[in-house]
């Protein structure tokens, strides 16, 4: 089993984003320490309590900071940048960390159309042009064209398309790049999306497939403390949907929290997207999702008030597989 994070950088309540940035490197470095391969980085925008909205810049920071683990975008979001300054900050990134950097990119707005046309200058929704800009990208970060975007390193960064379903699946697929399915976000096409790119997958950046599945896990030391844990990721994620506040509350405040019928039902709902449990538990799904997706390569959210618990839940995961 190949573990690596995905970071929200969610803020927890009464911590400012500076003291969330400053955790969020020792976390990294923690699970560096750990044997975690991979630290990535999410964009997010027009969020009170998401704090990573320049993966680029984070993936900089922590590379600096750290010797091993590979550094990447979770993603960066294609449709609102130009292709070839994207291609150069990849580029820029792989010069100074030759092997450690991975950019995963994808086609979300980042929030409001609003904020989506500020972060593109004003320009029309270009949602639908996000393969050809997903095209040009793999050419400028291979060397290819015309105009190559510089500097030209050696080898590229490696790429990859984060998606929801069978046709994101099947475009990383003709294009030979990596694919990475949101269980987090939408977790019901995840069997047919990772079979998709299996069969579909044509050789061009990579010489085989590589798939990964991001997912919200909390990894209590037994059934009853990881429930007690995710009841702030519970409450966070409700509030992040409602578009309230989007800090991480105490577990306490997540209890005391009055909630409707609706509410629950919807957090319920929500435990799809997750794994939550103590070690036996977390182990168990993990094998049981590898193997109706055949993939056998993760991407962990955990977004917990408590830092320490974040920390111990990272840990215990890891020891499920070492």
């Amino acid at each position: 089993m190949r573990l690596g994070v995905l970071d929200q950088m969610a803020q927890p309540k009464g911590m400012s984003a500076e003291e969330t940035a400053v955790r969020t490197i020792k976390l990294a470095k923690y699970v560096e320490n750990l044997g975690y391969e991979r630290y990535w980085f999410a964009e997010h925008h027009g969020t009170k309590g998401l704090v990573s909205s320049a993966p680029e810049i984070m993936m900089a920071a922590l590379a600096g900071q750290t010797k091993r683990i590979a550094v990447g975008s979770g993603g960066i979001l294609l449709p609102q940048y130009s292709a070839y300054k994207v291609a150069a900050q990849l580029l820029q990134l792989q010069a100074l960390y030759p092997g450690r950097i991975e950019a995963g990119v994808g086609r979300s707005p980042g929030g409001s159309e609003t904020i989506r046309s500020l972060l593109a200058d004003g320009k029309p929704n270009q949602m639908a042009e996000y393969p050809e800009k997903l095209r040009s990208l793999l050419h400028f970060i291979q060397g290819e064209g015309k105009v190559r975007a510089a500097p030209r390193t050696e080898v590229s960064p490696g790429l990859f398309s984060l998606g929801l379903g069978e046709n994101s699946a099947e475009f990383a697929a003709e294009l030979g790049i990596g694919y990475v399915f949101g269980h987090f976000i939408k977790p019901e096409r995840g069997e047919a999306s990772h079979r998709q790119y299996r069969e579909m997958f044509n050789p061009g950046l990579l010489s085989s497939p590589i798939a990964r599945t991001a997912i919200f896990v909390v990894c209590g030391e037994d059934d009853t403390h990881a429930e007690e844990l995710a009841r702030s990721q519970d409450i966070w994620l409700l509030q992040v949907e409602k578009g309230l506040d989007s800090r991480v509350p105490s577990v306490q405040e997540a209890n005391e929290k009055r909630l409707s019928v609706r509410d629950e039902e919807k957090i319920q709902y929500n435990r799809r997207r997750m794994i939550v449990g103590g070690p036996e538990k977390v182990k168990s799904e993990l094998l049981r999702l590898s193997k109706i997706y055949q993939c056998e390569d993760w991407l962990i959210l955990t977004n917990l008030f408590d830092f320490k618990e974040k920390e111990r839940s990272y840990q215990r995961i890891k020891n499920l597989f070492s």
